[in-house]
C-alpha cells in the first residue's frame, strides 16, 4: 500500500506541542455545544432564516413569506433555532418578532460567507 503524502511516518511524539495543545484544548461539553452551533447552521433555510434576521427582525408571518415557506415550516425552523440559542424572540400582542439572539451568531454567519464567496 503506497503512503500518502498526507500521512505522517514517523512515531515520534512531539511533547512540547501535546503538553500545550492538552492545555488549552476546550473541554468535550464546550467543543459538543459548538459542533451543534454548526450542525443547526448545516441547513440551508436556517441559514437563510438566519441572515434575514440578521438585516431585520421580523414576524414570523414576514419571515414565511421572504423563504416561500409556510408558517408552520417556519416555525418549525425557528425552534430549532431557538433551541441553539441563535434567535430570541418577543412578543407584541399577537405578533411574536424574531431576532439574532446576539451579535456572534451574525459574525459567525457573515465569515462564513465570506469564506465561501470570494
Amino acid at each position: 500500500m503506497p503512503k500518502s503524502e498526507y500521512t505522517c511516518d514517523c512515531n515520534v511524539i512531539h511533547e512540547e506541542a501535546v503538553k500545550y495543545i492538552s492545555s488549552v484544548l476546550p473541554p468535550p461539553e464546550v467543543t459538543g455545544r459548538a459542533a451543534t452551533f454548526f450542525k443547526v447552521l448545516g441547513d440551508p433555510t436556517r441559514v437563510r432564516m438566519i441572515w434575514a434576521l440578521s438585516r431585520k427582525e421580523m414576524c414570523v408571518c414576514d419571515l414565511a413569506n421572504v423563504m416561500g415557506m409556510t408558517k408552520s415550516a417556519v416555525s418549525h425552523q425557528l425552534s430549532t433555532l431557538r433551541n441553539a440559542n441563535l434567535v430570541s424572540f418577543r412578543r407584541e400582542g399577537k405578533t411574536v418578532y424574531y431576532s439574532l439572539a446576539d451579535e456572534h451568531v451574525k459574525h459567525m454567519l457573515e465569515s462564513g460567507m465570506e469564506h465561501v464567496h470570494p
